[in-house]
């Protein structure tokens, strides 16, 4: 018999009170959260009853295609929502967060500046601050469909939902750069900190 673990929808991440992004938006994006941690339940369950019965068929396949999609949307809105908080100052000059942002890019805004075009570009997707955890070095990537993009072994330590559903309720279909300036005004940068401190620390460390 074939096992899955079951998935829970990670409740104690809901933004409250955010600035410039309403609870209206926020409550409309985590339905659509809610709608992966359903979608990967049910997927692994099929699966899991083909695998165990050694189906390995077009029915088989075409799961196993379909559930990245659904797991990299799960867990990339459980990243997008734990890093949205009002209040945060940007991180310190001394932060390890700061001083790889320096390595890569000369500093914080410079980073910032790359990050927001990044946002800008046209399509729907995301934009990710990731750690290489081997190399100690930061870089920004664009993702699209959820699975496509992301770099093999690299731990995100910053997402932003750049998808129109991220922002639509608020600044409408053509306020993408009005959402990224109000997405900043509530990044949780002691969360992204602590993300880049628990996978970093075996190479921090060593």
């Amino acid at each position: 018999m074939t096992h899955h673990h079951e998935y829970r929808v990670k409740k104690d991440l809901h933004p409250k009170g955010l600035d410039g992004i309403s609870e209206d938006q926020i409550a409309q994006h985590w339905k659509l959260y809610e709608g992966y941690v359903k979608n990967v339940n049910e997927l692994n369950e099929r699966i899991a009853e083909l695998s165990g019965k050694g189906d390995f068929g077009l029915e088989f396949d075409e799961l196993k295609r379909r559930i990245g999609f659904e797991y990299d949307g799960m867990i990339l809105h459980e990243h997008y929502f734990s890093v949205l908080k009002k209040g945060e100052s940007k991180p310190s000059e001394s932060s390890d967060l700061t001083k790889l942002m320096k390595a890569t890019w000369g500093g914080f805004d410079a980073w910032k500046k790359e990050f927001v075009a990044i946002g800008k570009m046209r399509g729907v997707g995301w934009t990710i601050l990731y750690l290489d955890p081997k190399e100690r070095a930061l870089t920004n990537h664009w993702v699209n469909l959820h699975e496509s993009g992301h770099p093999a072994g690299f731990a995100p330590i910053l997402v932003m939902d750049v998808w129109e559903h991220a922002f639509m309720v608020d600044f409408g279909a053509g306020g993408r750069a009005d959402y990224i300036e109000a997405f900043f005004r509530n990044v949780y940068w002691s969360k992204v900190e602590k993300s880049l401190q628990e996978s970093a620390k075996l190479v921090f460390s060593a």
